[in-house]
């Protein structure tokens, strides 16, 4: 059914058509019958698909990757659509808008978006209470959805004091989700890309893991890395994982390369997702897994669109995958097509 429709969400502006799509989704899910309708349609309830990783306990592997929910407005409808757990963000300190519109740009020819969004969030405030609002808003006996809390620094911020735009974040959020990523790889952010650097990297990582224990608890944290490091600045990676002591990766973010496009938007400024990064995202996962000898979980992301694409990252190394521009170019039809194929 998606397929009929997506010709007619595809005319319109992406950004512009995301929130129409998302605001009517909140809105079926509230009329009488629709959310239990809609987990009819599209989830898929199986022991055999639960995954332990980092010490959680997801009820599918499958999760919705950071961008798509930056204020945590969509935690239970993408629930009722089949994710097995959902990453909200990127969230900054304080709220800001973003870089220019018009700022997403669909590439229909290469299956595969560009965006340089620039971090428009309303905030880690109102993504704290949302989640936490969802948390209290469950019924008896609902199994809440494994949240992760995807960090970053605001722009005006500079990288010098960059470790307290983190560990602004990570406070505040550190009693309502269940695991952080650190977000130092957008390419839209910039000078954010210099964080990934081993020294300013270790600071950041090590600071929050000095902070990771509340009451006896501590939280997963999990670095998301680009897929332009070469391979010594992935051994870096795998060397930070082992010294920081945190829980494990997410690869990857966008691109910054624009090899083999030949849609016309190819040549906007800005991350590319989508099939252009599906290869090299899983050689990054699996250079990273044979190199560290399977020593960390591995979140695999990038160019997820079809049950083999997963299949694929999972084989390469990854416990668990996530989607976004796979989702919108395939509709949530997908994420049952992996379920199954998983099965």
């Amino acid at each position: 059914m998606y397929q009929l429709i997506k010709p007619l969400l595809f005319k319109f502006d992406p950004e512009n058509i995301h929130y129409f799509v998302t605001r009517n989704l909140k809105r079926f899910n509230k009329f009488p019958g629709g959310k239990a309708l809609s987990k009819a349609i599209w989830t898929m309830d199986d022991k055999r698909l639960e995954r332990e990783v980092f010490g959680l306990k997801f009820k599918n592997p499958v999760g919705l990757a950071a961008g798509f929910d930056k204020n945590a407005e969509m935690i239970a409808e993408m629930g009722n659509l089949g994710f097995g757990f959902i990453e909200v963000g990127t969230v900054t300190p304080l709220p800001q808008p973003g870089n220019p519109k018009p700022r997403m740009f669909r590439l229909p020819a290469d299956s595969a978006l560009i965006n340089r969004m620039g971090f428009n969030n309303l905030g880690v405030d109102v993504a704290a209470q949302r989640i936490a609002a969802y948390r209290k808003n469950l019924k008896k006996g609902e199994q809440a959805l494994i949240i992760g809390g995807n960090i970053g620094k605001n722009k005006v911020t500079p990288n010098e004091e960059a470790v307290n735009d983190y560990i602004k974040c990570f406070d505040r959020l550190f009693d309502v989700v269940d695991y952080f990523v650190v977000n130092v790889s957008s390419p839209n952010t910039p000078g954010l890309r210099e964080l990934q650097e081993k020294e300013p990297l270790m600071n950041i990582l090590n600071t929050l893991q000095q902070r990771n224990s509340k009451n006896g608890i501590s939280r997963p944290i999990l670095l998301k890395i680009a897929p332009d490091l070469t391979d010594s600045q992935l051994d870096d990676i795998a060397d930070i994982v082992k010294q920081t002591g945190i829980a494990g990766i997410i690869a990857t973010n966008t691109t910054i390369s624009r090899d083999g496009l030949v849609s016309a938007h190819k040549d906007e400024t800005g991350g590319l997702s989508g099939k252009p990064v599906t290869k090299r995202s899983t050689e990054v996962i699996s250079y990273l897994h044979k190199a560290s000898n399977g020593a960390f979980p591995i979140i695999g992301v990038g160019g997820i669109h079809s049950a083999e694409d997963a299949l694929e990252k999972l084989n390469a190394g990854a416990s668990l995958v996530q989607l976004y521009t796979g989702f919108i170019y395939e509709g949530p039809g997908l994420i049952k097509r992996i379920l199954k194929r998983l099965l």
